[in-house]
């Protein structure tokens, strides 16, 4: 009988080995349907032909389009947005300054992103982009957060520059916009410029939260500017890296975290922003 049983016992193993060959392993990513938002299934398939600048922040501080690469002063490279490998690491002091590609000196409408994560400030505005200016306080382009009286909202304001307007140049201010959510979390800043119209649209983690219309702002022109900063606005460098001003004691540095800045050169739908947000949110 001991003899029997092993038969059955080999021949019960090699059925199993059999059937199981047979069997397709499940894995539910096969049977989910794609991510698909309006028609896009990836942040690389939005505008994609009208992307002039993009900074990973990939373990590197070169543009990917341009391959002009920044010069960090206290930075270091961390876990960035989801999905998206490294992000810039900020700091009390820190900053990264870098030459203006080509392709953003000539820009005329565009857009810009850039995603923060950082705990509530309450040192100062924190600029997260600034297209720098040598002669006036303010850069051409700020992207800033000013901290309120509490621990959840913020003021967003987008500040821009235009050298060739007039022989003194001209502000276009946006703001002051309140964004909920503001710290210790993912969010994302858009700004749109329509050189046609002199308009900007400012929007939050693809929604938007403002628009901003200055009367005789255009042709943009931003072929005098030289360098950009990530981290700060342009007086925080050391030295400043304006002859306006120098450091204030309003102002600070992004001491969380920097990802994913991209610049296209024309004013992206709100369909194309919202949707690039979402996506980048789900880390594709």
């Amino acid at each position: 009988m001991k003899k029997l049983k092993n038969k059955y016992s080999i021949a019960f193993v090699l059925l199993s080995i059999g059937l199981s060959s047979c069997v397709k392993t499940f894995n539910p990513k096969s049977y989910a349907p794609p991510l698909n938002i309006n028609g896009y299934v990836s942040a690389s398939q939005v505008a994609s032909g009208n992307l002039v600048a993009h900074w990973t922040f990939n373990n590197t501080l070169a543009d990917s389009i341009s391959g002009v690469k920044g010069v960090a002063t206290g930075t270091s490279f961390t876990t960035g947005l989801p999905g998206y490998g490294e992000g810039l690491q900020g700091a009390l002091n820190a900053y990264v300054i870098s030459d203006i590609p080509a392709n953003i000196k000539n820009l005329h409408s565009f857009t810009m992103s850039a995603w923060y994560n950082m705990p509530e400030n309450t040192n100062g505005i924190v600029n997260l982009v600034d297209i720098a200016n040598s002669q006036y306080f303010w850069g051409n382009l700020d992207m800033f957060i000013e901290n309120p009286p509490n621990a959840t909202t913020g003021n967003l304001k987008i500040h821009m520059f235009n050298n060739g307007a007039s022989s003194n140049g001209t502000d276009l201010w946006c703001g002051d916009y309140t964004i909920n959510n503001a710290y210790n979390t993912w969010n994302q800043v858009t700004v749109s410029y329509n050189d046609t119209t002199s308009t900007a649209n400012i929007y939050y983690n693809g929604a938007l939260v403002g628009t901003q219309t200055q009367s005789g702002f255009a042709p943009l022109n931003w072929t005098g500017a030289t360098q950009m900063v990530f981290g700060t606005v342009q007086f925080q460098t050391n030295p400043s890296l304006t002859s306006a001003t120098g450091s204030q004691p309003w102002a600070s540095y992004l001491v969380g975290v920097m990802d994913e800045v991209r610049v296209y050169n024309r004013v992206l739908t709100s369909i194309e922003i919202s949707s690039l947000s979402a996506l980048q949110h789900k880390g594709k």
